[in-house]
């Protein structure tokens, strides 16, 4: 993968850990961020929380997402967001949920895949010449 890339998706990586992931629920597994603590405002927090999410996808589409994965993101954030505005349910769907950190999991797997299948051609395509004079000699 792309050294450039691959520094994008660590700093997206550390966006979605401080929105969802920051502090720990003493006596759980489960840990909350930025954005569980914006939801806690009505309406206005949910609202803001979405911006950071935008981001990602923007960042997403820049890196060469397919139109598929651009959707799929956008489905994770639109839950958040929907639950995400029923008081109390959806501030406890926040700390669960975690939009963000899915969508940059799923841009990971996408462009790794990606950069899998360009190896994959590369190699295919790359062929010695000396090799196929060699046997086009031998028949």
């Amino acid at each position: 993968m792309d050294i450039n890339i691959e520094a994008r998706l660590q700093k997206l990586e550390k966006l979605a850990y401080r929105l969802e992931n920051l502090l720990p629920i003493p006596g759980t597994d489960l840990r909350f961020g930025v954005d569980a603590v914006l939801g806690l405002v009505p309406v206005v927090g949910d609202v803001v929380a979405v911006i950071p999410g935008a981001y990602i996808m923007v960042e997403a589409y820049d890196m060469g997402a397919s139109r598929r994965l651009l959707i799929r993101m956008g489905l994770n954030l639109g839950v958040d967001v929907v639950i995400g505005l029923v008081p109390g349910i959806g501030d406890l769907f926040d700390v669960a949920w975690n939009a963000n950190t899915r969508n940059v999991a799923l841009l990971r797997r996408h462009l790794e895949t990606q950069t899998a299948h360009a190896e994959w051609a590369r190699a295919a395509v790359d062929v010695d010449p000396a090799s196929v004079q060699d046997a086009e000699g031998a028949i």
